[in-house]
């Protein structure tokens, strides 16, 4: 049986995201530790973690993921920049580390005004230091599938494999698969044969044990159009067949995976639980 669950709020408190992914049936949640488009923010409390991990306990949410900074750039050829990102990202572990939560979903980076070489050797540099700066903690980086919009890194599989092969503990490393990201990459999984290709290519650039969680999302826009705009499940430009084809595949039924669909209501519904439902309806018994 597939690990479904949301990306929740922490308004109120980081257990308020797991009451929240609770009473949309969610089994997981991803949330983020501070406001994901500013650079500080207060520190997380061992009372805080305390109460994070009880509510956890109580409601049997498992797989609790982090989401980082939006403002992240490890590709950046910003020395500033580059530097701010880095350090930004490590206090993002050490965040996560105290709430108990083992992943950190990191976006690669785009290499704005300089190369797609030079940005990889970047964000290779970074997760190299953050690796040296973190050695004694658990919570790990998880880079994620992109789009390719602008100049963003990380949309070929080829792109992450690079990054995978040059850093030096690999191991500390894992992949989020992102479904609206990899289609609008130009990886197509409508059809079993274009299923199977896309994750014989992966598996080749990466490899699929290194996939720790997938962000479930459909795609406003067309295959390969290499624009981010997430859909509800089957009302986007990829349909249900994809869904269905990886909620069944045997190899990731211990794999946790996020929705990252748009908030909102339906009918006085909660559009989570409605795309959680539909989700569930597609795995075969």
């Amino acid at each position: 049986m597939a690990i479904l669950g949301i990306h929740a709020s922490i308004v109120g408190g980081y257990h308020k995201a797991v009451e929240r992914a609770h009473l949309c049936g969610s089994d997981c949640v991803q949330l983020f530790t501070k406001n994901n488009m500013q650079w500080r923010a207060k520190d997380i409390t061992s009372a805080d973690g305390k109460k994070f991990r009880q509510a956890l306990e109580e409601s049997k949410l498992a797989h609790p993921i982090v989401h980082d900074s939006y403002l992240i750039n490890l590709a950046s050829p910003d020395r500033d920049l580059w530097r701010k990102s880095l350090n930004a990202l490590v206090d993002e572990l050490r965040r996560a580390e105290v709430l108990g939560i083992p992943y950190v979903v990191a976006h690669p980076g785009s290499h704005t005004t300089s190369s797609e070489d030079r940005g990889l050797r970047q964000i290779v540099r970074a997760i190299n230091e953050i690796h040296r700066r973190t050695g004694r903690i658990e919570a790990r980086c998880l880079l994620e599938t992109t789009a390719g919009q602008g100049t963003s890194l990380g949309w070929r599989f080829e792109q992450l494999g690079a990054i995978f092969d040059r850093v030096k503990e690999p191991d500390r490393l894992g992949v989020c698969f992102d479904t609206c990201h990899v289609f609008a990459a130009g990886y197509p999984m409508g059809t079993e044969k274009e299923y199977r290709t896309t994750m014989r290519t992966l598996g080749q650039s990466v490899g699929l044990k290194r996939i720790k969680a997938f962000h479930l999302n459909d795609s406003r826009r067309e295959l390969g159009s290499r624009v981010d705009r997430h859909a509800h499940i089957g009302r986007g430009r990829m349909g249900l067949a994809p869904f269905r084809r990886l909620l069944n595949d045997r190899r990731f039924r211990k794999v946790p995976m996020y929705l990252e669909t748009p908030k909102g209501k339906e009918k006085g519904v909660d559009l989570d639980t409605i795309n959680l439902k539909t989700l569930r309806g597609l795995i075969e018994m």
